[in-house]
């Protein structure tokens, strides 16, 4: 019997990773990807001799990658190399407030410590509770497809699920354990981007503290797109074919079922299967006839979305001082910009930000004695971002950035790129303009996300961000291969 042909819309990490999982299984898959280069959001681009990761420039959850490979048989170093960074990231404060947080887990005890007397005991008891929800969400929850309640229902793991505080906040989790303001807002900092603020995350996420406190912060030499370069060469050894520049205009649907997926060229490929890696509400209501959608506009414009970011990519004619790969800037209060993206959208008055300077690890992304800089300000969505708007947010971050460094870096920038809400859509037809997919609410949770399979076309499925498990990098690669064995489930 011949194989079954699989057509894979997007090469994020989402859709590489079903696509390889299912070409793995013996499908015949297409590789459809919309942009001239492979990766989605975490894509590279090249200008005067600087490469800039365009999108994640976290590694977090080594583990996660480690098994994504292995499931093949293969190591993370066949494919790129790793260093884990210490310190960790730094936290600006203010001017001359500037905490470093080490890689070393006694050290940072130490560090806390020093700022509240008796934390590095409650740090003991908070990482025990946080590695305990790891391993029960990143090795069990987050594999399961959340098609039926009845996934939850074991004995077992509704026990699990309670001692993993789902109907607790991250806010009041992190107060049970912690009084001083700059020990909360670093543990709080981790939730930041899964799309609203602590006192609505559930404390199930502190899961992402042991992540960052236990098993580190990390970086592939390269860039993070080494990860995708390592990905495309074991989906091609798979026999997985990739189609660049490959715009899908619309998905045919006969009986029933898809029968092919065109692209605004014309070109057709036949398809027993058809697995979304793009944009979920972008699919479900652009490439699908309105009868076979999934979901309707009020659905949609209910759902609480992750927020965007405007991006800035810098080249600098010189090295810069005080900064490490990764720098958090919390010298202003967090309430007002967080009201601006989460409670009333706008552009915010005094953005917190972040800036990462991979050039100082790495020396491979800059040119010899300059450096790369990605300076990343967290937004509401379906926000209007015309270029007098980024260059009033760049300068003002600027400014800052210059003084609490205290160094001139506006005068020494030697290119530039903008990148906000019109580009995600543009680029990935990202609803609302959104950078990290759907929240991470309590009422945005497994079974209450969008669905990985359609109910309308019965060869249809979804991966990826806006579907389960969530955002994320980790949590797309695991996304790819809980759909790949759906797939495999239901048309053996």
């Amino acid at each position: 019997m011949p194989a079954k042909n699989v057509v894979v819309i997007g090469s994020g990490f989402a859709g590489l990773s079903a696509a390889t999982h299912l070409a793995h299984l013996g499908y015949k898959v297409d590789l459809l990807e919309k942009n001239s280069t492979p990766g989605g959001r975490a894509r590279k681009f090249e200008a005067e001799g600087f490469v800039f990761d365009m999108g994640p420039s976290w590694y977090w959850m080594p583990d996660v990658f480690e098994s994504y490979f292995g499931h093949f048989g293969k190591n993370v170093s066949d494919y790129y190399q790793l260093k884990r960074l210490d310190p960790s990231y730094v936290v600006i404060f203010g001017k001359d407030d500037f905490m470093d947080i080490p890689a070393d887990l006694s050290a940072f005890k130490s560090l806390l410590e020093s700022i509240e007397e008796g934390s590095g005991a409650q740090l003991d008891k908070f990482l025990e509770l946080a590695a305990y929800k790891y391993k029960v969400g990143i090795q069990d929850l987050v594999y399961r497809p959340s098609r039926s309640i009845m996934e939850f229902t074991q004995p077992k793991l509704i026990g699990d699920m309670v001692r993993m505080n789902i109907f607790q906040s991250m806010s009041k989790h992190v107060r049970q354990f912690f009084k001083h303001e700059k020990i909360i807002r670093l543990m709080e900092f981790p939730v930041l981007f899964l799309g609203e603020t602590a006192e609505n995350i559930p404390a199930l996420y502190s899961l992402m503290n042991y992540a960052d406190i236990a098993l580190g912060t990390w970086y592939p030499d390269g860039g993070m797109h080494k990860i995708i370069e390592g990905m495309v060469a074991l989906a091609k050894e798979k026999g997985v074919t990739l189609h660049l520049n490959a715009d899908v205009s619309h998905i045919n649907v006969k009986n029933g079922k898809a029968t092919n997926v065109v692209l605004k060229t014309g070109e057709k490929f036949f398809a027993d299967i058809v697995v979304a890696g793009a944009d979920y509400q972008h699919v479900d209501k652009t490439l699908l006839a309105p009868e076979y959608s999934n979901y309707s506009d009020t659905y949609w414009e209910k759902r609480v979305m992750a927020p965007s970011s405007l991006l800035f990519y810098l080249g600098i004619d010189k090295k810069l001082k005080n900064l490490k790969h990764h720098n958090l800037f919390f010298d202003e209060p967090l309430g007002p910009h967080a009201d601006a993206i989460y409670t009333h959208p706008r552009w915010p008055e005094k953005p917190l930000f972040y800036v990462s300077a991979p050039s100082i690890t790495d020396p491979t992304v800059a040119p010899e004695g300059k450096e790369n800089l990605f300076i990343l300000i967290p937004l509401a969505p379906n926000l209007e971002d015309g270029e007098e708007l980024r260059e009033k947010y760049y300068h003002m971050v600027m400014e800052r950035l210059e003084k609490l460094t205290d160094q001139e870096i506006r005068k020494h920038v030697i290119y530039k790129r903008s990148y906000a809400h019109s580009d995600f859509k543009a680029d990935y037809n990202a609803f609302k303009g959104n950078a990290y997919g759907l929240a991470n609410t309590l009422m945005q949770t497994a079974i209450l996300k969008p669905s990985l399979k359609s109910k309308k076309v019965k060869n249809l499925y979804y991966t990826g961000q806006l579907t389960v498990p969530g955002p994320g990098v980790p949590p797309s690669l695991i996304s790819g291969h809980v759909v790949a064995r759906e797939v495999d489930k239901e048309n053996i």
